[in-house]
């Protein structure tokens, strides 16, 4: 059976169309009807934001063959669902923008692949671009094989083209035929089938499901041996010897589209999935009770970012939100734990605040907006980089190494700003026609806050990516935010009058009508300065009128800001308040008086 098998994961830098990929092939083994539409991404979230947050199994028949797929995230804020998926995998399919060739994520993923020594596959995506360069991205490819030092026999790793979104592909780029019967057949003779291992079982668990019939389903690949319906297994765990508990596996399911059909056994090479283990989480392995030996599980990278989640106990606390309690928000952050293995907690001082270290801003915000619209209403602080010390005792920190493409007119400002961030410029080249690539090596906390700035000073054109490059010696003091907050000095309902006032002063994020309270930040100051407004104030009544006096007030249109953009906006001493129908920003200390008082002792 295992020579009619193969497990193969497809992945790639974000965007670059790896889910529209299995869309295709699905619907090429006829799993799928029609056109299909990220049909992987079966989250919310996952589909406003067109990405791939989840790691996901799907398989397909194919020619007698079973393909089992693993489609990955791309964004290197997920990096840790690759990570361990790729233990699942045989083989790897790297997918590549046709136009944007070699990111940040490739060179992450494809080091990834070739640590594990995973056969590999490219396929140059995106071939109905009208900028497609497939010559360019393949010599940008063979380029990268050199620079990570990659085994000879990558050399002579098969290329395809593909339109995913055309459902074309083939060899050539200049002959691409309707289908992914080229891309498929390419899978099914250069990716090995699994080797099965005889001997005592051992299933590692990479990924795990929650259904609210059978509750934990763990998902996995049997290392060795096999495994049956009604087999007395034990839980056992790499990094934890002491962990051993003896369960009986209730049910194995097998995937087949996008649905799981139960079978009765599963032998070594097989991705399959299990239900009836109480306990289990990512990295165990099910092991015979008789020899139980646990599988290394891969390590996972540590965390570069931190933020305090706390009770919200702003005047408006509890009129939103279903769960508001401390006990409330750290239980649903240790369950989060169970499925996501890039995450940390630590308990503060304090029985109302958790302290929470992940991967980046992105990976925040997805846990923040799944918990608010699951009914959870908090505040966080602003993201904070974690230093380290190295084995001399000097500081170190976080880099990113970033990739901008920008128009050519743009380029010089955005050099200017990066370097009093401390960034460094590794290289600048053309790229398409009239914009200009280039990369940088930056400290983390010189991106907190910059993503705003870039939208601003590019008018929207700039495109950055990044990914963590390792710790280096402390680069020094970076400047803060140069804009500073509007803040609302009374309780009540914002007034067109109030706001009209404050609108002379900065920009607002909020509109007529809206309540606000004391301490709330209702816009922001280009003068650099918190600034404190009073925008519940009503016009006097009198019965003088001038001419002119009674006109119509026109306000500008708030401000749009989003999760990800309140994140980058407040400073140390602010937080936002988080329900499931709002967002604000306010100060950590909401009296006027207070804030006064405790700034003249700071200083």
């Amino acid at each position: 059976m295992n020579d009619k098998t193969r497990n193969v994961a497809i992945i790639a830098h974000v965007d670059h169309g790896k889910t529209t990929l299995v869309d295709r092939l699905l619907q090429e083994s006829g799993l799928v009807q029609g056109a299909g539409d990220r049909v992987m991404d079966s989250g919310d979230i996952e589909r406003e934001r067109g990405i791939t947050i989840l790691a996901k199994n799907t398989a397909l028949r194919y020619k007698g063959y079973n393909i089992n797929i693993i489609d990955t995230p791309g964004h290197a804020d997920f990096g840790g669902e690759v990570e361990r998926v790729l233990n699942m995998a045989d083989g790897v399919v790297l997918v590549v923008d046709a136009f944007e060739g070699v990111m940040p994520q490739t060179k992450v993923v494809l080091r990834r692949a070739l640590a594990m020594g995973l056969p590999l596959l490219v396929c140059v995506n995106k071939m109905d671009r009208k900028d497609a360069r497939p010559e360019e991205v393949t010599d940008e490819m063979v380029d990268l094989f050199i620079a990570l030092e990659a085994d000879a026999s990558y050399a002579d790793a098969p290329f395809l083209f593909a339109s995913a979104k055309e459902n074309r592909s083939g060899e050539n780029p200049d002959d691409m035929q309707p289908g992914m019967q080229p891309l498929l057949d390419a899978i099914i003779e250069n990716i090995p089938p699994p080797v099965e291992k005889e001997g005592p079982l051992q299933l590692l668990i990479s990924t795990i499901d929650y259904n609210d019939y059978v509750g934990r389903i763990g998902i996995g690949k049997v290392e060795r041996g096999q495994i049956s319906v009604n087999d007395p297994v034990l839980i056992v765990n790499y990094n934890e010897p002491d962990k051993k508990k003896r369960v009986k596996i209730t049910h194995i399911y097998e995937f087949e589209g996008l649905d799981r059909k139960e079978i009765q056994k599963a032998s070594a090479g097989s991705i399959v999935a299990v239900s009836g283990v109480e306990g289990i989480t990512i990295g165990d392995t099910l092991a015979d009770p008789n020899q139980p030996e646990a599988v290394p599980f891969v390590k996972i990278s540590e965390p570069t970012l931190s933020m305090v989640f706390s009770v919200n106990d702003s005047p408006f606390a509890g009129k939103e939100g279903k769960y508001v309690t401390g006990q409330r928000l750290r239980a649903r952050l240790t369950k989060e734990l169970e499925t996501d293995v890039s995450l940390r907690i630590e308990d503060t001082a304090s029985t109302d605040s958790v302290k929470v270290y992940g991967r980046g801003e992105l990976h925040f915000s997805v846990l923040i907006e799944t918990m608010r619209r699951e009914g959870y209403e908090f505040m966080v602080s602003k993201p904070q980089v974690l230093f380290r010390e190295d084995e001399t005792g000097r500081r170190t920190e976080p880099m990113e190494h970033v990739v901008l493409d920008t128009e050519e007119g743009y380029a010089g400002a955005l050099i200017e700003k990066l370097s009093n961030r401390r960034a460094q410029m590794q290289s600048m080249q053309p790229y398409g026609t009239g914009f200009v690539r280039m990369e940088f090596l930056i400290p983390a906390r010189g991106l907190i806050g910059y993503r705003q700035e870039l939208m601003t000073d590019t008018k929207g054109t700039g495109v950055l990516h990044s990914e963590f490059n390792g710790y280096e010696l402390f680069k020094g003091p970076i400047p803060g935010r140069q804009a500073g907050s509007l803040i609302a000095t009374e309780a009540g309902e914002a007034s067109a009058y109030g706001l009209s006032a404050a609108e002379s002063r900065g920009e607002l994020f909020i509109g007529p009508g809206q309540p606000v309270y004391e301490g709330m930040v209702v816009g922001e100051s280009p003068k650099g300065l918190d600034i404190e407004v009073n925008v519940c104030r009503k016009k006097q009544q009198t019965n003088i009128r001038a001419a002119g006096s009674d006109d119509a007030l026109r306000l500008s249109p708030p401000k749009a800001m989003r999760l990800e953009d309140y994140m980058e906006f407040i400073e140390s001493d602010e937080r936002i308040e988080i329900t499931p129908k709002s967002l604000r920003v306010r100060k950590a200390i909401l009296s006027t008086v207070q804030r006064h008082k405790a700034r003249k002792y700071a200083n």
